[in-house]
């Protein structure tokens, strides 16, 4: 995919023509609007599969997107830099800041630290009127491979 094709439900605009929709981020309803080195964009329409018993958006949801609009922009930027592009979260901190029953939200990650061996990113998340509802911060670190991850 060239960066000036129109962004679908399952691709983006993206600097990585293989960033798609999957797992997780597709049961949530994740959309990858922009995927970039510098800054990732993301829409997630809100719907009662992301409530908790409340009626609101459960906490959860936003720390999962908080991560994942990270992991993104890290590995994106990893692999612009021929480093192989594995990234792994090793801290999320999310703030929860306004409640959310419905409409669609934007996340917005942008780099603040990018090193040899780790990376730190800001992810904000806005509602549809452009307020702050989640804020979150993820450490990741760089790996030459992910091939040994999860295995004994």
């Amino acid at each position: 995919m060239t960066d000036d094709a129109a962004p679908t439900e399952t691709t983006a605009t993206s600097e990585d023509p293989d960033v798609a929709v999957v797992g997780h981020d597709e049961a949530l309803g994740l959309e990858y609007v922009v995927v970039a080195s510098d800054e990732v964009v993301l829409r997630l329409p809100i719907g009662p599969h992301l409530h908790q018993p409340y009626g609101i958006v459960h906490g959860g949801v936003w720390c999962s997107v908080v991560e994942t609009a990270a992991s993104i922009g890290a590995s994106t930027w990893q692999s612009a830099h021929g480093n192989g592009g594995n990234v792994v979260g090793v801290s999320n901190h999310t703030d929860f800041l306004r409640a959310v029953r419905d409409g669609v939200v934007e996340v917005r990650g942008t780099p603040i630290h990018r090193g040899r061996t780790q990376q730190l990113w800001l992810v904000e998340i806005t509602d549809d009127q452009g307020r702050l509802v989640a804020r979150g911060q993820v450490r990741l670190q760089n790996l030459p491979s992910a091939d040994n991850l999860g295995r004994s």
